[in-house]
């Protein structure tokens, strides 16, 4: 049996920036991150499409847990002890420049996920922290005050567990065994599959718009982007993490609205627009240039799907026809029948009940010296750099609670 001060389950981002405070903190203690694949920080490697979105430029810790469905109450403190300013600061330290985006994500300034897998795994080599990959864990259990884990390849035992494992059915499965109460996942992520006409050979087209969930209280404005499945992009993946247990319940079946020139018009503004559009431009043809800003190919298939010829000059439509555009424009509705992930941007609602977790420290309030971080916690948020950041934030103070223990020793 191998023994250790703290093992770390999981070797993703938080179990290394758990590992790296704790070890920093704590010299000489030995740590060792446990991961059931063959590879760590394979998650960060692939996020924001190989540039790894870090955080968000979101400096406000009030502010910043608005971005998180599930969570945003329970994060408030601990943004209060290390938030998105910190980690820009921490990542300076060991040589890692952060850029902003115009959206306000953060990347390394050399755009490539291998900067920051490069810096954990410099970290844990100068720290002297164990990584054991292809331990799968089978079994976790107390015994004489210290925790005990069996896995594929031994056992271990410890003084302080951390759970970094995100979504990890068999590691939540082990966990309930304990006492935790675990609160199903579902996903939180994820693009509205879409079949429909006005949308075919029109992938890679993205446009701003306001979306609706007909029958919920349900509504996102953002870019969304039509691919060869149906609607993504920024405003479907805010509505399908704000929305992630309503839509479940729905298995995925519902309908929206679509408002192509936001909510900045309304249907009465779009007709009254178009009136004006048309006195402008009588001997042009409505189908071929779009007026607004959007690309004119969409705009050539709501032209049509308002039931106006595709050489019809605007001198030639009527009232009726009008307000059929204007109807296209505002409320274009579409059937949704299903989802799918976004890239490898999987992201869970879901995970350990946080009634049962102290944020103060992020120890377990039913086993003493287990801690968690990152998404093994009923914890989510949009896309945009928010999920690394609780990661982050839970990670550090995984980490200083561990070593007060440690040292009140």
């Amino acid at each position: 049996m191998k023994n250790y001060d703290v093992l770390i389950v999981g070797g993703g981002a938080a179990g290394f920036f758990t590992a790296i405070n704790l070890a920093e903190k704590n010299k000489g203690i030995k740590i060792a991150i446990l991961e059931r694949g063959k590879e760590v920080l394979s998650k960060v490697r692939i996020s924001g499409g190989g540039r790894c979105n870090v955080t968000h430029a979101c400096f406000d810790p009030k502010e910043l847990t608005e971005f998180y469905p599930r969570g945003s109450k329970e994060l408030r403190g601990p943004f209060n002890q290390f938030c998105t300013g910190d980690t820009i600061e921490w990542f300076e330290k060991k040589g890692v420049t952060l850029k902003i985006e115009e959206d306000g994500r953060m990347f390394p300034d050399t755009d490539s996920s291998e900067t920051i897998i490069d810096c954990f795994l410099k970290a844990t080599a100068e720290l002297n922290i164990d990584i054991l990959t292809g331990y799968s864990v089978q079994t976790v259990f107390q015994k004489d005050n210290s925790w005990k884990i069996d896995t594929n390849q031994g056992a271990f035992e410890a003084n302080c567990l951390v759970f970094t494992t995100g979504s990890n059915p068999k590691i939540w499965s082990l966990l309930a065994e304990q006492g935790h109460q675990i609160v199903e996942p579902v996903a939180s992520l994820f693009t509205f599959n879409i079949k429909d006409k006005r949308l075919v050979d029109l992938m890679g087209i993205s446009a701003a718009a306001t979306v609706k969930v007909k029958g919920l209280k349900l509504e996102a404005t953002g870019p969304l982007l039509i691919t060869h499945w149906g609607l993504s992009g920024p405003g479907i993946l805010r509505l399908s993490a704000w929305g992630a247990r309503e839509l479940a319940a729905r298995s995925y079946q519902f309908h929206i609205q679509v408002n192509w020139l936001t909510d900045d018009f309304s249907v009465e503004d779009a007709e009254q627009k178009l009136a004006e559009i048309k006195q402008d431009n009588s001997k042009k043809i409505v189908a071929k240039k779009s007026p607004f800003d959007f690309p004119n190919r969409l705009w050539e298939r709501l032209v049509l799907a308002a039931g106006i010829a595709e050489e019809a000059k605007w001198a030639d439509i009527n009232k009726k026809e009008l307000q059929a555009l204007a109807l296209q424009l505002t409320s274009s509705e579409f059937q949704v029948n299903g989802k799918s992930t976004f890239k490898e941007e999987f992201v869970t609602a879901g995970g350990i009940d946080l009634k049962e977790v102290n944020f103060k420290t992020m120890e377990s309030k039913l086993l003493k010296n287990v801690f968690f971080a990152g998404e093994i916690l009923n914890i989510d948020a949009i896309t945009g750099g928010f999920n690394f950041q609780n990661a982050w934030t839970t990670g550090f103070i995984a980490a200083t609670a561990i070593s007060e223990r440690i040292n009140q020793k």
